[in-house]
């Protein structure tokens, strides 16, 4: 991210900027009437273990890669199981393969060990699964358990698109969350972070931004710094 897009609309308030992201909320929702999560899952825990492996990786790449795992291992108890090397193997295309595999089969030993198979609805607990953390029990939560929902998945494309649109002057993931939290309608947690994620990979990109077919040009301090 660059200097430029660092910055909300000078001198707005914060309760303008509410209302300003309520608006948003509702463009987006029209432009992408159909965002929902990318990872490809039968049951919350096969989101855990999906969500486990997307770090630094596609989530194509992923939803490649957990027919496979799943096939192999279908049940928490399968996976705990498991010889490390041939987990290490299906996943070894996600990157940083022996540590995800690790990962994971201490996430599936935790649940049985821990929680009786029962996979807990919190991102308190969820977070405190091997390789999981906040943004993945958020992930878990708001696809799963949305009545749960308690924050906000925070990722590099929300990082970037929330900066570019000025609803926060954080950097770090979890200030993000936090001020995106006080800003954002409740009701629209668990659906900010698809709808986030699909301008970012349609419109907003990383590179080079595509402000001339934005339709959330209006309301977009960054509109015109991404104009040559």
């Amino acid at each position: 991210m660059s200097a430029r897009e660092t910055l909300p609309p000078r001198g707005e308030r914060a309760a303008d900027r509410r209302d300003r992201a309520i608006t948003l909320m509702s463009y987006l929702h029209e432009a992408y009437p159909d965002a929902a999560c990318a990872l490809t899952y039968a049951t919350p825990f096969q989101l855990l273990i999906a969500t486990i492996l997307s770090a630094q990786c596609t989530d194509e790449r992923v939803n490649m890669v957990t027919p496979v795992l799943f096939a192999q291992f279908p049940e928490p108890e399968d996976l705990a199981a498991a010889d490390i090397q041939q987990v290490e193997d299906v996943v070894r295309s996600t990157g940083f393969f022996r540590q995800k595999a690790k990962n994971i089969q201490a996430a599936a030993r935790m649940l049985l060990d821990r929680y009786d198979g029962d996979l807990p609805t919190t991102v308190d607990e969820l977070a405190q699964f091997p390789g999981a953390a906040r943004k993945t029990a958020n992930v878990v939560v708001s696809n799963c358990f949305p009545e749960q929902a308690s924050g906000i998945a925070v990722d590099t494309h929300v990082q970037r698109i929330a900066r570019r649109l000025g609803l926060t002057r954080a950097w770090t993931p979890p200030e993000i969350e936090r001020e995106l939290m006080r800003v954002i309608p409740r009701e629209s947690w668990n659906d900010v972070t698809h709808l986030l994620i699909d301008h970012g990979r349609a419109v907003c990109r990383a590179r080079k931004p595509l402000c001339g077919e934005c339709p959330l040009a209006e309301l977009c301090p960054s509109n015109t710094r991404f104009v040559s």
